[in-house]
């Protein structure tokens, strides 16, 4: 790791378990919120939606091994335990993590096969049918999306199903006008990705499209790609 990805990534985890706690926080839960954080929290919720409509559609979870990379406040992980899936859920921030699992206790009763643990991306380890890392690799540069692509490949036996803001004329513009990210999130650097970029990496590391989406509101902005074992 470069002395700039280390710093880079300390100020991402920084800000989750400062300010960014605080904010992401309200967006992934119920409470009322602004406009803008309205905005994103749906555009999320469609996101997690989708995700778990794909992996229903294909039969029971029961017992399925599910990494997800990136869980946040357990926003995709809990339902995903409450389907009966064994799910290992991970962050950078601490309070992110602290809070997946207050949620977690308070909606999945106990009955659940839920590992939440504090790590980044790149110290993840193990086997799993699925792995998932939703609206995290908005933190990555291109040069670092092989290397974390393939990463994650290593960890998935069955499926990879990532999410990532498209690199568009559109988007890229929005984002240089200051409104791709408003408000408090530009305190942490924000990479759109090619899908072009995505699907090669993918497809060099043996995987092909099964399904994709786009989810697209005023201030949220991502593509989602489901791969399996070619």
């Amino acid at each position: 790791m470069t002395q700039s990805t280390a710093d880079e990534k300390a100020i991402v985890q920084n800000y989750f378990n400062t300010t960014g706690f605080d904010r992401w926080r309200r967006i992934y839960g119920t409470d009322p919120v602004s406009k803008v954080q309205a905005d994103i929290r749906m555009g999320h919720q469609q996101t997690i939606d989708t995700v778990l409509a794909w992996l229903k559609a294909d039969g029971s979870l029961k017992g399925k091994l599910i990494c997800d990379a990136g869980c946040g406040v357990g926003s995709l992980s809990i339902p995903l335990a409450a389907l009966g899936a064994r799910v290992y859920a991970s962050d950078i921030s601490e309070k992110m993590v602290a809070e997946a699992r207050d949620r977690a206790a308070a909606q999945l009763n106990g009955h659940h096969e839920l590992i939440l643990s504090v790590s980044d991306l790149e110290a993840l380890r193990g086997q799993y049918h699925i792995v998932i890392c939703l609206d995290v690799l908005i933190h990555y540069p291109d040069s670092q999306m092989a290397r974390m692509l393939a990463h994650l490949s290593s960890l998935a036996m069955e499926r990879l199903i990532v999410s990532f803001a498209p690199k568009t004329p559109k988007y890229t513009l929005l984002k240089k006008i200051g409104e791709f990210f408003p408000g408090a999130s530009k305190t942490t650097r924000a990479y759109l990705h090619s899908e072009e970029l995505i699907v090669g990496i993918l497809r060099d590391l043996g995987w092909q499209i099964e399904r994709n989406a786009m989810t697209k509101t005023r201030f949220y902005f991502s593509r989602l790609l489901e791969a399996v074992r070619a």
